[in-house]
């Protein structure tokens, strides 16, 4: 059946022809009914020609993606997409996909009823919101509906209305890139070729032309270059440009390599973990680094403040003109104002003595700027920072806020977020590794990790961010928020959970925390070590924190031999047995308690009886590797080799005190019939 064109088709033409002339792209938010928003996307589809990506879950055509499958397609182009975010609203995806769109391109956004669209729930919120189901987000939800209802650049379709007209300003003609460099892409190129050794950066906003630079400097520069990125499939454009001279490896694998080369491009470089980037720049005589800001990869601007002036000589650029539409896009104008990725909070110095003010999350409403600056001063700190910390400031539960105002400009700024109260069964649960919660970042790991089966019992508070604007730091301001933070005496302590490093962990020192769990692992996230710490307020948190330090002082010996990281505590080895290590022991043997939680009351335990247990000695004493077990004592993969370590400790516990042994089993093997 031939589909008749009407009046509507003939506005949509005309919006396209406009917008190709000018290289522009806008957003058309689609508020309705799921079946009429569905039937008008549709209906759009087939009347303008175009890729038309849509992104969402339960896509009705092809192409689709998952919104968290888009990172994979970054660093391609489409004309023309759809974002259903009529269930749910994954804000980093929604951005990234404006930045695949080219010149003349509509972004069509599928939305409920705004009426009624802040009462709905969520299902992206179980991504950032630590509930178990999915939530409102009133807050994120007005604010959104606010800016693109008062954003001439937004298009708003509303059902039950009339199609609007579209009385879009008139702009002149663009003329796009014809491949070569444009002239900002030229003079960066002659001071790259011409630098001899260094570390170079270049930041933009996307759709500047970084990735094309970096193609371009590829082809022109004699010797070997290898490209590095967090995904293979964001370097397309790089390959493009570069031709027969890219070479990709990520980043893991050239680390593990011997690979040399006379430059290294590493695209994205502000996703990449701060510790790993060091080792790459570290291997190569010239490094170039791309990344963007404003945008939902992190921000440049925090890249720049914390990695880069770790770098001395560093040659910086940026690009301000994009290239892939015309300056001035509505899209992209509309996509910061809602997802708030200018950071130029930090350009305003604030002057005069601070005063500390304790902020809740119903500041989005009554102060929508200054929580909207919090939100951008952590971002210029913290370059990691993404929109999906946006929708948990706005939205989650249990969201506290402090801030230093030094007139009317924001000197500093304290997240804070809720944590621990859980039942003495979920949290006897939790130490033995029955169960995992969502949420209670240190609370549950106090448990999981620590001595004390009700640890996650006691409340606490976990400085989630703290962030001093650069022309006020070293004055006290962090210290005087997090001090302001410990105000609040229904809580037991305050915690903070930060990858270690020794710069970071003098400043929580400063702040009277007290170091209390050292991680075994590296996390992918920022390539440290997680290191916890703990400042008491209550009596109860003066007990526990007392005893989780004691813990790590006795067991950081073994921890430091397992991590190869020295611990910045009293070393306080002990070799015999105590109470708090057969009930680990018994964690261990009975229940799910992890080897590396274990390894120092195993260590005591092995030099306290002189049975084999060739599976826990040859992890522990003889340092071998699993795979190396797994292979001598004839076992099948690793689960088989941590189920011989569990039998083995058991075998081990008996032999010392059968009686002891098998009350502690008893006990622990109850605290799996939770409520």
């Amino acid at each position: 059946m031939v589909r008749v064109r009407d009046e509507t088709d003939m506005q949509f033409d005309s919006l396209i022809a406009q917008l190709q002339r000018e290289g522009h792209r806008r957003l058309l938010v689609i508020s309705g009914e799921d079946d009429w928003s569905l039937a008008q996307a549709l209906s759009l589809r087939e009347s303008l020609s175009g890729d038309w990506l849509w992104v969402g879950h339960d896509a009705p055509t092809e192409p689709f993606c998952a919104p968290q499958a888009l990172k994979n397609l970054l660093g391609r182009e489409y004309l023309h997409a759809i974002f259903d975010a009529r269930s749910g609203f994954d804000v980093s995806a929604f951005a990234a996909l404006s930045g695949t769109l080219r010149a003349g391109s509509l972004l069509v956004l599928l939305t409920p009823p705004f009426a009624i669209w802040p009462e709905k729930t969520d299902s992206d919120s179980l991504r950032w919101s630590e509930s178990d189901t999915p939530i409102a987000t009133p807050h994120f939800v007005h604010h959104f509906c606010r800016v693109v209802s008062t954003a001439p650049d937004a298009l708003i379709w509303h059902e039950h209305q009339p199609l609007p007209d579209f009385p879009l300003p008139s702009a002149p003609d663009w003329q796009p890139a014809s491949g070569k460099p444009q002239h900002e892409q030229a003079d960066i190129l002659a001071a790259l070729t011409e630098m001899e050794t260094g570390v170079a950066v270049v930041t933009a906003p996307r759709g500047r032309g970084k990735s094309a630079l970096a193609g371009m400097l590829l082809s022109r520069i004699s010797g070997r270059a290898i490209v590095t990125a967090p995904a293979k499939g964001a370097t397309d454009v790089i390959a493009r440009f570069a031709e027969n001279d890219y070479h990709f490896m990520a980043p893991d694998a050239l680390l593990a390599s011997d690979q040399q080369a006379d430059w290294l491009v590493v695209d994205e470089a502000a996703a990449i973990p701060g510790p790993l980037l060091e080792q790459l720049v570290s291997r190569f005589p010239r490094v170039l680094l791309t990344t963007t800001v404003q945008g939902y990869e992190g921000t440049g601007r925090g890249f720049l403040l914390k990695f880069c002036a770790r770098l001395s000589g560093l040659h910086s650029f940026s690009l301000s003109a994009p290239i892939r539409w015309a300056a001035g896009c509505p899209l992209e104008r509309v996509i910061a104002d809602a997802l708030l990725f200018d950071d130029d909070v930090v350009d305003a110095i604030p002057g005069g003595a601070p005063e500390i003010i304790s902020l809740e999350q119903n500041a989005w409403e009554s102060q929508p700027q200054l929580a909207s600056d919090i939100y951008r001063l952590l971002c210029s700190a913290h370059y990691r920072t993404s929109p999906l910390d946006l929708r948990r400031m706005m939205d989650a539960p249990g969201q506290h806020f402090a801030v230093a105002c030094a007139g009317k400009a924001l000197a500093g700024a304290l997240w804070l977020i809720d944590e621990g109260g859980l039942s003495p069964a979920l949290s006897q649960a939790v130490w033995a590794g029955y169960r995992r919660p969502r949420g209670n970042l240190v609370a549950q790991s106090l448990a999981a990790h620590g001595g004390s089966p009700l640890a996650a019992t006691l409340v606490g508070r976990r400085v989630t961010r703290v962030a001093v604007h650069p022309a006020r730091q070293r004055e006290g301001i962090g210290q005087a928020l997090t001090g302001s933070a410990g105000a609040h005496r229904q809580q037991d302590y305050l915690s903070v959970s930060f990858g270690y490093t020794h710069e970071l962990w003098r400043f929580w020192q400063r702040c009277g925390f007290v170091l209390v769990r050292i991680g075994s692992h590296r996390e992918a996230s920022s390539g440290c070590f997680t290191a916890m710490a703990l400042r008491p307020i209550s009596e109860a948190g003066q007990a526990l924190c007392a005893q989780e330090h004691q813990r790590l002082c006795r067991d950081a010996r073994v921890i430091a031999q397992w991590n190869g990281e020295k611990i910045p505590v009293d070393d306080r080895w002990e070799s015999t047995l105590n109470d708090d290590d057969w009930l680990e022991l018994s964690g261990f043997a009975f229940a799910h308690r992890p080897l590396s939680t274990s390894a120092a009351a195993l260590t005591r335990l092995l030099l306290a009886v002189a049975l084999p247990l060739k599976a826990l000695r040859g992890r522990l004493e003889d340092g071998k590797e699993d795979a190396q077990l797994c292979a001598e004592l004839a076992l099948h993969g690793r689960k088989a080799l941590l189920a011989r370590q569990r039998t083995e400790t058991a075998q081990a516990l008996d032999w010392l005190d059968n009686n002891r042994c098998q009350q502690l089993k008893d006990d622990i093997l109850q605290w799996q019939f939770f409520q």
